[in-house]
Protein backbone atom coordinates (compact mmCIF):
# COMPACT_ATOMS: atom_id res chain seq x y z
CA UNK A 1 0.00 0.00 0.00
CA UNK A 2 1.53 3.87 -0.68
CA UNK A 3 0.79 5.93 1.99
CA UNK A 4 1.17 9.06 2.56
CA UNK A 5 1.40 10.68 6.36
CA UNK A 6 0.96 14.49 6.65
CA UNK A 7 3.41 15.44 9.70
CA UNK A 8 5.39 12.49 9.08
CA UNK A 9 8.58 14.09 11.67
CA UNK A 10 6.24 14.87 14.68
CA UNK A 11 5.66 12.53 17.58
CA UNK A 12 2.81 10.72 16.19
CA UNK A 13 3.92 10.96 12.75
CA UNK A 14 6.92 9.61 13.63
CA UNK A 15 5.67 6.24 14.81
CA UNK A 16 3.38 6.11 11.70
CA UNK A 17 5.87 5.76 9.70
CA UNK A 18 8.06 3.46 11.71
CA UNK A 19 4.70 1.04 11.94
CA UNK A 20 3.83 1.29 8.04
CA UNK A 21 7.49 0.66 7.30
CA UNK A 22 7.00 -2.42 9.93
CA UNK A 23 4.31 -3.49 7.39
CA UNK A 24 6.15 -3.12 4.28
CA UNK A 25 3.99 -0.13 2.93
CA UNK A 26 5.34 2.27 0.23
CA UNK A 27 5.59 5.90 2.66
CA UNK A 28 5.59 9.57 1.45
CA UNK A 29 6.48 11.88 4.16
CA UNK A 30 4.78 14.82 3.35
CA UNK A 31 6.35 17.80 5.55
CA UNK A 32 7.98 21.44 5.36
CA UNK A 33 11.23 20.28 6.87
CA UNK A 34 13.13 17.55 3.98
CA UNK A 35 16.50 17.37 5.97
CA UNK A 36 14.73 16.26 9.31
CA UNK A 37 12.88 13.46 7.45
CA UNK A 38 15.68 12.35 5.33
CA UNK A 39 18.01 12.24 9.35
CA UNK A 40 15.25 10.10 10.56
CA UNK A 41 14.39 7.45 7.73
CA UNK A 42 17.20 8.03 5.24
CA UNK A 43 16.01 6.91 1.67
CA UNK A 44 13.40 4.41 3.69
CA UNK A 45 10.69 7.19 2.01
CA UNK A 46 9.57 9.24 -0.74
CA UNK A 47 9.55 12.84 0.47
CA UNK A 48 7.10 15.64 -0.10
CA UNK A 49 8.45 19.04 0.88
CA UNK A 50 5.09 20.93 1.17
CA UNK A 51 2.74 23.29 3.00
CA UNK A 52 0.15 20.89 3.91
CA UNK A 53 -2.18 23.33 3.49
CA UNK A 54 -1.11 23.75 0.39
CA UNK A 55 -1.41 20.48 -0.83
CA UNK A 56 -3.49 19.81 -3.81
CA UNK A 57 -4.88 16.69 -5.52
CA UNK A 58 -2.11 15.90 -7.92
CA UNK A 59 0.04 16.00 -4.69
CA UNK A 60 -1.77 13.25 -3.21
CA UNK A 61 -2.19 10.80 -6.76
CA UNK A 62 -1.63 7.24 -6.55
CA UNK A 63 -1.46 7.22 -2.64
CA UNK A 64 -4.01 4.26 -1.64
CA UNK A 65 -4.05 6.15 2.10
CA UNK A 66 -3.34 9.60 3.78
CA UNK A 67 -2.80 9.84 7.16
CA UNK A 68 -3.34 13.72 8.73
CA UNK A 69 -0.97 13.40 11.77
CA UNK A 70 -0.60 17.45 11.34
CA UNK A 71 0.52 19.32 14.64
CA UNK A 72 0.31 23.14 14.21
CA UNK A 73 0.61 26.10 16.91
CA UNK A 74 -2.45 27.37 14.81
CA UNK A 75 -5.55 25.61 16.60
CA UNK A 76 -7.84 26.22 13.61
CA UNK A 77 -5.58 24.87 11.47
CA UNK A 78 -6.33 21.37 12.47
CA UNK A 79 -10.09 22.09 10.72
CA UNK A 80 -8.76 23.95 7.83
CA UNK A 81 -6.42 20.96 7.09
CA UNK A 82 -9.26 18.46 7.05
CA UNK A 83 -11.97 20.27 5.12
CA UNK A 84 -9.19 20.62 2.79
CA UNK A 85 -8.62 17.14 2.18
CA UNK A 86 -12.39 15.90 1.90
CA UNK A 87 -13.05 19.00 -0.70
CA UNK A 88 -10.09 17.28 -2.64
CA UNK A 89 -11.58 13.48 -2.68
CA UNK A 90 -15.60 14.34 -2.77
CA UNK A 91 -17.32 11.30 -4.32
CA UNK A 92 -14.19 8.69 -4.35
CA UNK A 93 -13.29 5.94 -2.21
CA UNK A 94 -9.70 6.54 -2.64
CA UNK A 95 -7.27 7.44 -1.15
CA UNK A 96 -8.21 6.08 2.69
CA UNK A 97 -7.77 9.25 4.88
CA UNK A 98 -7.26 8.82 8.43
CA UNK A 99 -7.39 11.25 11.09
CA UNK A 100 -5.69 11.66 14.39
CA UNK A 101 -7.60 13.26 16.68
CA UNK A 102 -6.87 14.36 20.04
CA UNK A 103 -8.88 12.15 23.02
CA UNK A 104 -10.92 15.29 23.78
CA UNK A 105 -14.48 14.27 21.72
CA UNK A 106 -14.03 10.93 23.89
CA UNK A 107 -16.63 10.14 26.30
CA UNK A 108 -16.64 10.02 30.02
CA UNK A 109 -18.66 7.56 32.04
CA UNK A 110 -21.06 10.33 32.80
CA UNK A 111 -21.76 10.81 29.25
CA UNK A 112 -20.03 14.28 28.73
CA UNK A 113 -17.52 14.77 26.58
CA UNK A 114 -13.76 14.64 27.71
CA UNK A 115 -13.14 18.20 26.82
CA UNK A 116 -15.82 19.65 29.20
CA UNK A 117 -13.48 18.12 31.78
CA UNK A 118 -10.51 19.45 29.99
CA UNK A 119 -12.04 23.08 29.35
CA UNK A 120 -13.20 23.06 33.84
CA UNK A 121 -9.32 22.29 34.48
CA UNK A 122 -7.44 24.31 32.21
CA UNK A 123 -9.95 27.20 31.60
CA UNK A 124 -7.88 29.78 29.90
CA UNK A 125 -5.12 27.89 28.98
CA UNK A 126 -4.05 28.73 24.98
CA UNK A 127 -3.79 25.39 24.48
CA UNK A 128 -7.37 24.48 25.33
CA UNK A 129 -7.97 25.70 21.63
CA UNK A 130 -6.29 23.03 20.04
CA UNK A 131 -8.92 20.05 21.62
CA UNK A 132 -11.59 22.02 21.06
CA UNK A 133 -10.88 22.09 17.39
CA UNK A 134 -10.26 18.59 17.04
CA UNK A 135 -13.99 18.18 18.83
CA UNK A 136 -15.42 20.42 15.61
CA UNK A 137 -13.23 18.56 13.37
CA UNK A 138 -14.52 15.10 14.56
CA UNK A 139 -18.38 16.81 14.20
CA UNK A 140 -17.34 17.45 10.88
CA UNK A 141 -16.27 14.30 9.53
CA UNK A 142 -19.44 12.71 10.95
CA UNK A 143 -21.56 14.62 7.80
CA UNK A 144 -19.63 13.43 5.49
CA UNK A 145 -20.87 10.38 3.70
CA UNK A 146 -19.40 10.91 0.09
CA UNK A 147 -15.39 10.43 0.98
CA UNK A 148 -14.02 7.08 2.59
CA UNK A 149 -12.02 8.19 6.46
CA UNK A 150 -11.75 7.13 9.87
CA UNK A 151 -10.60 8.52 12.42
CA UNK A 152 -8.28 7.61 15.32
CA UNK A 153 -8.40 9.05 18.85
CA UNK A 154 -5.56 8.13 21.53
CA UNK A 155 -6.82 7.92 25.34
CA UNK A 156 -6.11 10.75 27.73
CA UNK A 157 -2.30 10.08 27.89
CA UNK A 158 -0.19 9.41 24.95
CA UNK A 159 2.96 8.07 25.97
CA UNK A 160 6.28 7.12 24.53
CA UNK A 161 5.77 3.20 25.45
CA UNK A 162 6.98 0.59 23.52
CA UNK A 163 4.36 -1.57 20.74
CA UNK A 164 2.65 -3.84 23.05
CA UNK A 165 -0.84 -5.61 23.30
CA UNK A 166 -3.67 -2.72 22.48
CA UNK A 167 -7.50 -2.74 22.70
CA UNK A 168 -9.64 -0.89 20.20
CA UNK A 169 -13.01 1.15 21.49
CA UNK A 170 -15.29 3.83 19.46
CA UNK A 171 -16.44 6.88 21.53
CA UNK A 172 -15.46 5.95 25.31
CA UNK A 173 -12.63 6.91 27.06
CA UNK A 174 -11.00 3.43 28.16
CA UNK A 175 -8.75 2.02 31.26
CA UNK A 176 -5.27 0.49 30.80
CA UNK A 177 -4.14 -2.45 32.85
CA UNK A 178 -2.05 0.65 34.64
CA UNK A 179 -5.66 1.76 35.67
CA UNK A 180 -4.95 5.16 33.47
CA UNK A 181 -6.39 5.97 30.44
CA UNK A 182 -3.38 5.64 28.60
CA UNK A 183 -2.11 4.46 24.86
CA UNK A 184 1.59 4.34 23.83
CA UNK A 185 2.40 6.21 20.59
CA UNK A 186 3.53 3.03 19.02
CA UNK A 187 0.23 1.50 19.98
CA UNK A 188 -1.85 4.24 18.22
CA UNK A 189 0.14 3.81 15.49
CA UNK A 190 0.01 0.12 14.91
CA UNK A 191 -3.76 0.41 15.42
CA UNK A 192 -3.79 3.12 12.46
CA UNK A 193 -2.40 1.33 9.78
CA UNK A 194 -4.09 -1.97 11.02
CA UNK A 195 -6.95 0.05 9.88
CA UNK A 196 -5.53 1.61 6.90
CA UNK A 197 -5.42 -2.46 5.51
CA UNK A 198 -8.65 -3.62 6.92
CA UNK A 199 -10.61 -0.68 6.44
CA UNK A 200 -13.44 -1.85 9.79
CA UNK A 201 -13.74 1.41 10.66
CA UNK A 202 -15.14 2.79 7.49
CA UNK A 203 -16.59 6.76 8.18
CA UNK A 204 -16.22 6.10 11.88
CA UNK A 205 -13.54 7.10 14.85
CA UNK A 206 -12.07 4.66 17.31
CA UNK A 207 -9.72 5.04 19.44
CA UNK A 208 -7.05 2.79 21.32
CA UNK A 209 -5.99 1.57 24.68
CA UNK A 210 -2.83 -0.16 25.98
CA UNK A 211 -3.92 -3.33 26.79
Amino acid sequence: MRIGIIGATGHVGQEMVKAALAKDHEVTAIVRNRAKVEKLFGSKVTVLAKDALTLDRVDLDGLDAVVDAFASPNAFQHLDLATRLISMFRETERPYLLFVLGASSLRLASGELMLTQVEKQAAGAPWVATPEQQVHEYQYLQWIKDVAWTAISPQATLTDGPLGDYRLGTDQVMTAPSGKSEVSAANLAAAAIAELEAKTHMRQRFTVVNA
